[in-house]
């Protein structure tokens, strides 16, 4: 995904182009996350772009009034409220990686402080950012099912084995003096 940071002076058209482009990943996306970022390094911004970037996670950073008009009418409308300060935007079509991204950085950074966020159209803060970021991924969470729906299978066959055993084993006694 795409990570870039605009300069506070943009041209209308510029700012026009940003709008267009975060509205368009608004429209595609499930979450949204917003951190401060005020104190962190090129270096540690840089990471956070990496691993934003390494999880499908799209990260900006721009004027808060360009961000309020980016997700006007969109499910993230209802977060235009705690737009303010300088934040980062992170945006995910996978529910939890925005928030994952965001809240891992911030467990080993203090300098980027979660603010809240968007998910279907529910304003959440920085607990319930914290709290969508816990839930597995949708891999892990894929693999669980799978993991369910091969038990009972396994456990059956197990069975079926276990019958099968005793029956040869029941028999195979009494075919023997036989033989």
């Amino acid at each position: 995904m795409m990570c870039e940071e605009q300069t506070l002076s943009l041209n209308r058209n510029e700012k026009a182009a940003v709008v267009d482009g975060v509205s368009a990943q608004a429209a595609r996306s499930q979450t949204l996350a917003l951190a401060e970022y005020r104190g962190l390094t090129v270096a540690h911004l840089d990471k956070l772009r990496r691993q934003a970037r390494d999880n499908g996670v799209y990260l900006h950073v721009l004027k808060n009034t360009l961000a309020r008009r980016a997700v006007a009418g969109t499910p993230f409308e209802v977060a235009s409220d705690a737009m303010v300060g300088p934040l980062i935007y992170g945006f995910s079509e996978d529910a939890v990686a925005a928030a994952k991204v965001v809240s891992d950085f911030a467990k080993g950074n203090d300098k980027l402080v979660v603010k809240g966020g968007a998910y279907a159209g529910k304003l959440l803060d920085a607990n319930g950012i914290k709290a969508l970021a816990s839930i597995p991924s949708r891999e892990v969470l894929i693999a669980q099912v799978a993991g369910l729906l091969k038990s009972p299978i396994q456990r059956m066959a197990g069975v079926i084995a276990a019958v099968a055993e005793q029956k040869g084993g029941a028999e195979a006694p009494a075919e023997a003096p036989a033989a």
